[in-house]
Order: structure tokens, then sequence, then C-alpha cells
């Protein structure tokens, strides 16, 4: 028997205000997903309800209220960490952003919001035990995580964090960090047995794998290192819920390494490369796939699905090569939809850029068979903007209200 978490009660609307939809049929149900990468949340700002950047944060999400959120770059609070309570289970931290932060309203006039919070390890962190950068030595200890500063700016990486990080299944300067976090509706049902990771994935396993290279053509890292590498540097989830109309759409999230950070030899660049490609070899059920548990293949032909996440890649500029999150947007599964424009726009960024650092690198991408109504970045009401007294993310939200057909 399928163990789930079990809905306990539902009263249409959702979350999201009733839109009327061309294409909305009867059975219909409206949802409003979202993306939003919170810019390395710690374990020590989680454990309190005051600290000031979170409070910010859980002000924008209460006034975009999705129904389904992924939070990129939140810490995984593995045991032993610094500041870690080992009197709690692993993998806490979502449960305590939305117990000390949604749960209470941040601003007069706003409604908190009660979420299922769903943390999952995350290879960014941990330590490999093999010399990944290739700088002599293989970097295992790591240096104390520094604390927010008192306006609870992020605090900067530290020289020793990267030479840590540097070595590690996915960057990190200490276990967890920049880890994700999915938040559902708490009338939704997660079905728990049916989720599968991709965690422990090796990169070779992908044919034709982007395999860094020196510049002189000699591989980059040894056959017996390559053999170990992982393919994710955080993970890939396929987590399916179950809407009230009996639909079942499967959640498909991730963040790719930037395709930055790196030397001639261009490993983060290769690495987000095949990371976004993973999805599209996915949506074509290849065999080479094999989850965490074994499972091979990827997702049934016509399952729906939403893939979401921090891809950290462009489709018109920035540093990645062969384009592949413009691969995958082509991939016959998809739904062709408008690229999400800001509203209202930000002086000096694109209209479609989703971060500040003015790219397109955080993205909902629905498959076919889900009705879109419209999408967005940022959120539908003005939020504060960033430093002491604004945006409290180097990124934006990005949003997309969709409807699930009944089945």
């Amino acid at each position: 028997m399928t163990r789930c978490i079990v809905i306990l009660a539902w009263v249409l609307p959702l979350i999201l205000p009733t839109v009327a939809s061309a294409s909305q049929q009867a059975g219909d149900l409206p949802i409003r997903v979202a993306t939003f990468n919170i810019e390395d949340a710690a374990t020590t700002d989680l454990l309190v309800n005051d600290q000031p950047r979170l409070q910010r944060l859980a002000e924008v999400i209460q006034r975009l209220r999705p129904n389904i959120v992924l939070l990129n770059e939140i810490a995984y609070d593995y045991h032993g960490v610094p500041g870690v309570p080992m009197d709690e289970p692993e993998g806490s931290n979502a449960r305590r952003f939305v117990d000390h932060y949604l749960t209470v309203s941040q601003a007069e006039g706003l409604e908190p919001i009660r979420y299922r919070a769903i943390m999952l390890p995350s290879n960014t962190g941990q330590a490999s035990g093999l010399d990944l950068d290739n700088s002599g030595r293989a970097v295992t200890t790591y240096p104390r995580p520094p604390r927010a500063t008192a306006n609870g700016s992020v605090p900067p990486q530290t020289e020793e964090g990267r030479a840590y990080g540097n070595d590690c299944w996915g960057f990190g300067t200490y276990p967890g960090q920049y880890a994700m976090a999915l938040l559902v509706d708490w009338r939704l049902e997660v079905i728990e047995d049916e989720i599968r990771t991709f965690r422990l994935l090796p990169w070779s396993a992908m044919p034709d794998a982007r395999r860094p290279m020196h510049e002189d053509g000699t591989p980059w890292h040894s056959d017996e290192v390559w053999e170990a590498v992982r393919l994710s540097s955080k993970s890939h989830w396929d987590i399916p819920i179950r809407f009230p109309n009996g639909t079942v759409v499967h959640f498909l999230c991730s963040h790719p390494t930037p395709p930055a950070f790196d030397g001639p030899e261009g490993r983060n660049k290769a690495r987000n490369h095949d990371e976004i490609r993973f999805w599209d070899d996915y949506l074509d059920n290849r065999a080479w796939i094999a989850d965490d548990q074994g499972l091979e293949g990827g997702i049934e032909r016509g399952r729906l699905f939403i893939i979401m996440g921090d891809l950290n890649a462009d489709p018109n500029k920035g540093k990645d090569i062969g384009d592949p999150i413009g691969r995958l947007m082509k991939n016959p599964r998809v739904q062709q939809t408008p690229a999400p424009a800001m509203d209202p726009p930000v002086e000096g960024l694109d209209a479609t850029d989703t971060a500040q650092f003015g790219l397109r690198v955080d993205y909902v991408i629905p498959s076919k068979g889900l009705g879109f109504i419209r999408s967005g970045i940022w959120t539908l009401e003005p939020a504060p903007r960033r430093g002491s007294e604004g945006f409290p993310s180097d990124h934006f939200p990005v949003w997309m209200e969709l409807t699930i057909p009944s089945r």
C-alpha cells in the first residue's frame, strides 16, 4: 500500500484566487507554483524567528502565495555541523522556515501560510576525499560556518571554505550548504513512496557526457576519479503530488552548478550542461538513468510534470555551453509558454532576467497537458528592494499559474 502524506481538507480555490481562463475546463484546478533561490539560508538563521532577511523572504512568499514553491540555497542540517541541533532529525531546516517565518504574518494584512516541508540530502559540502579541483591535495576539513551579519545579510565565503568546497561532491563551504526544499500546500497529497532522487548517480554513467578536459586534450580527472564524480551538484528530485481531482503531477527539482568559477577546463560549465541535459534524457525515458534506489529509466509517457529550480543557464546570454536550457525547453513533452517577465520592472535588468546579476536562470517549465494561465517574475504586489531595506535575495521568485486537469 502506498504511504502518503494525506490531505486533511480541501476548500477551493487553493491559495490562488480563481482566475478565468479560456482553456480551463470544468473540474480543472487552478494553482500557483514558484521557484525561489533565497540565497544561502543557514541553520543558525533558521533556528530563530527574528532573522531580518528571512523575515523579508517570508514576506515575499506570503505576498506571492504559491501552492508549491521550491526553495534553492537553504542549508540541509546534517548532524555534526556546528550549530545544528543533535536532538532533532536531519533535514529540519525547511520545517523551521515554515514554522518560524511562514506561519507568522510578516507584514500588516498578510496571512500566514501552512506548508508541508520536503527536504532531502544534498551533495553540497559533502567531502569527496578526492582532489577534484586538481590543487594537489584533497581537502576534507571545513571552517566553522560564519554567522549572518546583524542585518541578516549573507556572510562572504573564505578562502579556506572555498578550498574545502572545491573538493566536495557539490560545492559548499560546509556540509549541506546551498541545498533545496520543496514546500507544498498542506492540503495536497505527497506520494512519498514514489519520490525518486538521483544524488548518487555517477556523471560518467551519462552517454556522451561532457567530461572536463585540460587545454591539451587530456582528461581533467583521472579515470578512477571520473568514475566516482557525481552528476548532480545538489540532487535531482522527482516528487509526485496528487491533487484533489485525482491527477498526479511530478515536480522535477534541481539546482545545477553555475557555469563559472572554474578554469580553462570548464568543469563547472560542462557539469551545468549535463545536469540540465539529465532532465531532457529523463523526459525521454533513457535507459542509462538509475535513481538512488536502483530503479532504472526516466518518467513514463503520459505523466504530467513541472520542471523547476535555479538551473543557472540563460537561453540568450551568460557562460553556459551548448545551450542546455534551450534544448530542454524544445523537448516534445515540454509545453511552450511565454517567458515570465518582471512586474514591476527593475532598473538595469531585462524584463526576463530572474536574478540581480542580469540573467534568466530560474525556471518553471510545465509539461503539455497542463493548462497555462500566466506567469511572472518577482511578486504580484510591490515588495521591498534589495539592501538593508531592499530585496532579500540576489534572485527573484519566478511563478506560474496553471490548471490541473481532472483525470
